[in-house]
């Protein structure tokens, strides 16, 4: 680009009228423009670099996750030996949070008042029993989460847990591979869970 604009700018020099020259104004004006130029395309090779930096610090952290369980959106529960674990978002704190545990068909197993929550995320344990105290085969669950204060509905999104199996590189940066649950962006973990 900055050959291009020189030699353009030599040829223009070269080619001028000689009773009406460019004049100092004109010439300092495009040597500027130049320059301009040339520093935005430096400064967008600097963020270019810095930003496959933090794309590699990224999945550095990334890779620190696999065989950790997350918190990711979905309500999916997974019954095994006994229990099954998932977790709640609250857009903001809620006097009660009930829980209700669905089979494949949809029909309630199990409802379970969770108490007041703050805004935010936490997480619950199921111990895969019935309502009426009847253990629960294993297997996949559904789970529906419903919240209120002083009356108003709270914004609950019902979060599920998945172990990071693998990280792979996706179109928008690094994503994480749940297994059975797909993968997911990583800034879309809201919650890392000690083992």
């Amino acid at each position: 680009m900055q050959n291009r604009f020189l030699k353009l700018l030599v040829t223009q020099l070269q080619n001028q009228d000689p009773l009406n020259p460019l004049d100092n104004a004109a010439v300092t004006t495009q040597l500027s423009q130049i320059n301009t130029v040339t520093g935005i395309e430096r400064l967008n090779a600097t963020l270019e670099t810095l930003l496959n930096t933090f794309n590699d610090g990224q999945a550095m952290q990334a890779a620190a996750l696999i065989g950790k369980s997350v918190l990711v959106a979905g309500s999916r529960l997974s019954l095994a030996n006994g229990q099954a674990g998932a977790g709640v978002n609250l857009a903001g704190p809620a006097d009660s949070v009930t829980l209700k545990i669905l089979d494949a068909a949809g029909t309630v197993v199990q409802s379970q008042n969770l108490g007041a929550r703050e805004a935010g995320s936490f997480s619950f344990v199921w111990d895969g029993r019935s309502d009426a105290g009847v253990d629960m085969p294993p297997g996949s669950y559904g789970f529906a989460v419903n919240a209120v204060r002083g009356g108003e509905k709270v914004t609950a999104e019902t979060l599920q847990i998945g172990v990071v199996s693998a990280l792979v590189r996706g179109k928008s940066g690094f994503e994480l591979d749940l297994g059975g649950l797909g993968r997911v962006d990583f800034d879309q973990v809201q919650q890392i869970l000690q083992d």
